[in-house]
């Protein structure tokens, strides 16, 4: 296996400048923009989504550029094509968060008000587990037998999205919430934007944690399939990183931009099976019929193709109702 462009020992201010400028953006989002408590209506979604997608082209343009000023323009092309691939298949893996976040929204009865508060600290939670793993996968997948078990895992994990009925979510039965409960009373009715409040002597969670508790433990879930997916694509945990987390921060914006609309993109669900299926043929064999490394050319083209196929399918044969 080749060595890794980005060693993480040379270019830790590179990540933490990363990681500054993340937490820079976030504080101006909440802080100035979203102040005060409000629901976000489409047309603030659509601003937002082009901002966040406009800021996450900017860094894979500054990362192309300092690469450059490194490496070959080859080899400087190969790292912004792989950002833009994984931030494409993370932002896309993205649309099942959707679908949980809208369930989970209305079983809490979370008023759109109160929404972006619970996604903003949501999307910090992410961020910490995220990192973590793929600081796990920087170092597992240094063997060449797990990266043969991600590889077969991604493709069931693909085969099971595309054959496997949908499913009710029961907040209610998930472990950690009912974990919880046993050692942190929760009140019954909201109380504001508050996470926490006191009711008499005892310290309450409102409705509002337990919510964000549950996306969080679902977000845990959903990184278990992202995170590989983006390693099939790039050995560069510099890259992994920060199109992981790019595509992360902009999915409150697709979040109140397709909350809504949702069930216009149900060929979406096998769309994105053939992608995870693609990245797992990609670890366990396509690398290695291409002399260990399949063109990230044409896998930023096969997964757009299949992608932009199961949204223009789902508009053509819209659902029955």
């Amino acid at each position: 296996m080749p060595p890794v462009l980005f060693p993480f020992s040379e270019y830790l201010w590179l990540y933490g400048a990363f990681t500054v400028l993340v937490l820079v953006v976030l504080t101006i989002d909440l802080g100035v923009f979203h102040r005060t408590a409000h629901a976000v209506s489409f047309r603030e979604a659509v601003w937002w989504s082009a901002a966040w997608i406009t800021l996450s082209l900017v860094i894979n343009f500054l990362l192309y550029q300092y690469a450059l000023s490194k490496f070959p323009p080859d080899v400087a092309r190969n790292v912004a094509l792989e950002f833009l691939t994984g931030y494409i298949v993370e932002y896309s893996l993205s649309v099942d968060n959707i679908f949980v976040f809208v369930v989970v929204f209305r079983y809490f009865g979370i008023p759109a008000v109160y929404q972006h508060r619970v996604l903003f600290y949501g999307i910090l939670g992410a961020l910490i587990f995220r990192a973590l793993f793929i600081a796990a996968g920087a170092l597992l997948l240094r063997y060449h037998w797990v990266v043969l078990a991600f590889g077969v895992f991604l493709i069931i994990t693909g085969i099971r999205m595309m054959f496997a009925p949908e499913q009710e979510i029961e907040p209610e039965k998930n472990v950690l919430i009912r974990v919880f409960r046993r050692f942190m009373p929760v009140s019954a009715q909201m109380h504001g934007q508050s996470f926490f409040v006191r009711v008499g002597a005892a310290r309450h969670a409102t409705p509002l944690f337990v919510t964000l508790l549950f996306l969080e433990a679902t977000d845990i879930v959903f990184a278990v399939d992202s995170v590989p997916a983006i390693f099939a694509l790039t050995r560069e945990p510099l890259i992994v990183f920060t199109s992981n987390i790019c595509a992360i921060l902009g999915l409150r914006s697709l979040y109140f931009l397709l909350s809504n609309a949702l069930d216009r993109f149900h060929m979406l669900k096998y769309g994105l099976s053939v992608v995870l299926i693609f990245v797992g043929l990609k670890m366990t064999w396509l690398n290695e019929l291409y002399g260990g490394k399949f063109p990230i050319g044409i896998s930023l083209g096969i997964i757009c193709g299949v992608i932009g196929a199961s949204v223009v399918l789902s508009l053509v044969f819209p659902k029955r109702p």
